[in-house]
């Protein structure tokens, strides 16, 4: 009854099965591990974010280039403030308003951006207060430069001068005429009259869409799975049921022993049986 498992039709069908069932499981469970990386590292930011309040600062050089690890560590710059910049529609409490953003020169001729603070309302440079003057070391939680469009960060431009959208050094270069770092720093307690911007938690660090995602990519292809199997055995049935038809008589099976589809004339008498009369020629004389 399941000789037609040989046949070279279900041959190929076998072979798609016992391929498409371990790439399925494979990519749910390589989805699975993308999603377990994202809560891991969430949770990973959350307890770096707890040690930076009490871990010590450290020299700016010691935690450069800016990644998952050193962001929103505690550091240290020392330098003399340059040029001041406002980057606007900033939130902060559930309230709009900017960044004071001020170029801090160090030793070795590049400028590192510092947010000494935010204020509500409309960017406006008369509300920001000066930078102090002289040389001035500064402590802040360490930050990688931004990526207008994500995070909050407007992708818009057209801003007036003396205002940027991003802080990132792509941003900053055509600003000032100076290098600038590849990183910026939130003062931990901003200058007066203004209050202190808290890190952000590193990029694709959170539980954000696209770790939601993952999760439902990997029920798709558990599903995806579970569908092949079900189809196969599906498609067994009915050669068996097929098979079982012909046996009975009800279906004609071709060479290979698949079911044509043709029903016999069951025997009913329904239909007329063929003209078996011999006609012989007469002899001529």
């Amino acid at each position: 009854m399941y000789r037609f498992l040989l046949t070279p039709r279900w041959w190929g069908i076998n072979v798609f099965v016992l391929l498409a069932i371990p790439f399925c499981i494979f990519m749910g469970s390589w989805q699975l591990s993308r999603f377990e990386d994202r809560v891991q590292d969430h949770r990973d930011a959350g307890e770096q974010a707890t040690a930076a309040k009490t871990d010590p600062a450290r020299p700016l050089a010691e935690l450069l280039p800016v990644d998952k690890k050193t962001s929103g560590k505690q550091t240290t710059a020392t330098g003399r403030y340059g040029k001041q910049l406002l980057v606007p529609g900033r939130e902060l409490d559930d309230k709009r308003g900017f960044y004071v953003l001020t170029l801090l020169r160090t030793d070795d001729g590049r400028a590192l951006p510092v947010v000494r603070g935010w204020l509500p309302g409309a960017a406006d440079p008369a509300k920001a207060p000066a930078a102090p003057t002289g040389e001035v070391t500064v402590t802040g939680a360490l930050q990688a430069s931004e990526t207008p469009g994500s995070n909050g960060v407007p992708a818009a431009g057209g801003l007036p001068a003396g205002q940027t959208g991003a802080i990132s050094s792509a941003a900053l270069v055509n600003l000032v005429p100076y290098d600038v770092y590849d990183a910026w720093v939130t003062l931990a307690k901003a200058d007066a009259g203004m209050k202190a911007v808290p890190a952000a938690a590193p990029a694709d660090t959170g539980l954000d869409l696209k770790a939601f995602q993952n999760l439902g990519y990997t029920g798709e292809w558990f599903v995806f799975a579970g569908f092949v199997v079900f189809m196969w055995f599906r498609l067994i049935r009915r050669e068996v049921e097929f098979a079982q038809d012909a046996e009975l008589g009800l279906v004609e099976s071709d060479d290979e022993g698949t079911p044509s589809g043709r029903e016999s004339d069951g025997g009913d008498g329904d239909t007329a049986p063929a003209d078996n009369t011999k006609v012989s020629a007469s002899p001529t004389a």
